[in-house]
């Protein structure tokens, strides 16, 4: 990576600086941690923690606002996903490295005030019926040490023949989704790496972790992007990159996860990847940077990143990073 793109990046808000800091710069870690550190204080992490409401939610909901209008112009074809709620907010907040210890009594306040808006009787850190709220849910809650024991067990349960999951299990369908699974793998991976999390009396131990190699087996038997019957391309978007990540199944997003899991499980890439790490490449500048190509629709606190058709310090750190990760475990 040029000189410049590795100062172009380091000029970011804490919440890019420390990991561009930790990843790509290779910077002691005494330097990276006192970055890390500012997210809590600084920029992007200091804003969205200072929208949190005093009942310890974000936007008055779970999943969705408090003031969203199911039936009017917010749930209107085009209008897009609100961003703003708590899951959403929390599943940032972690991403970006905020230490769990500046949301002290979180835990507990959602517990006693959040609800689901699909079902108000059912506890927040027991999650819901859908796979990627779930996720994001098992995620946060093995962050922040709440008890998510019984939710990591629901992953086991609720997968699919196929080994990964979907959302519509709910209204019947038995096949696996590209979009339900990332986010799946993305939410089990965190809960396995949360060594302070408590462990409850119900921990699913080998049977999750089964279940994740078993996912991954789903996304790379279809190089990612591909129906294993037909070789037909499947996911729509899947090529297409855009920062913040959000639900949606890409190829970088995807390629991201299996960097994270195969340093976790001591594994070398695997060769299945390669197709999708090609599409990462193909879309490199010259200057080394990547373009910001979409940006999804809907309600946010604040922008993070820029408009689409210009550079974006994102996802020229996440598109770098797994390009330094594959290249250098195959010389």
């Amino acid at each position: 990576m040029p000189d410049t793109v590795t100062g172009w990046l380091l000029d970011s808000d804490p919440a890019l600086r420390w990991q561009v800091e930790r990843d790509l710069a290779h910077a002691p870690s005494d330097a990276w941690e006192a970055s890390r550190a500012r997210v809590a204080t600084e920029g992007f992490g200091a804003g969205l923690l200072a929208c949190q409401d005093p009942d310890g939610q974000w936007a008055g909901g779970a999943y969705f606002p408090a003031d969203f209008d199911f039936h009017g112009p917010d749930a209107a074809e085009g209008a897009g996903q609100p961003w703003t709620a708590t899951t959403w907010s929390l599943s940032t907040l972690r991403e970006w490295g905020f230490e769990a210890s500046a949301l002290e009594g979180t835990v507990r306040k959602l517990a006693a005030n959040s609800h689901w808006e699909y079902d108000p009787t059912l506890p927040y850190w027991g999650g819901e019926v859908d796979a990627c709220i779930n996720a994001a849910t098992l995620a946060n809650g093995a962050w922040l040490g709440a008890d998510v024991t019984r939710l990591a067990q629901w992953f086991v349960d609720h997968q699919t023949a196929e080994g990964g999951w979907n959302c519509e299990w709910v209204n019947g369908s038995v096949r696996s989704s590209f979009h339900s699974t990332i986010n799946a793998l993305r939410g089990i991976l965190s809960y396995e790496k949360a060594a302070d999390r408590p462990e409850g009396p119900e921990e699913p131990g080998d049977q999750l972790r089964t279940a994740r190699k078993a996912g991954e087996e789903y996304l790379l038997d279809r190089r990612l992007m591909h129906r294993r019957t037909t070789g037909e391309f499947v996911p729509q978007g899947a090529t297409v990159f855009a920062y913040p990540f959000r639900w949606q199944h890409t190829v970088l997003r995807a390629v991201d996860y299996f960097r994270e899991a195969s340093i976790h499980d001591g594994a070398s890439p695997d060769p299945r990847l390669g197709e999708a790490i090609e599409v990462i490449r193909s879309k490199r500048r010259d200057d080394g940077t990547w373009l910001q190509e979409h940006r999804y629709p809907g309600r946010v606190w604040f922008d993070v990143d820029v408009l689409p058709g210009e550079p974006s310090k994102w996802l020229t750190f996440y598109a770098t990073r797994a390009l330094s990760w594959w290249d250098e475990a195959r010389t």
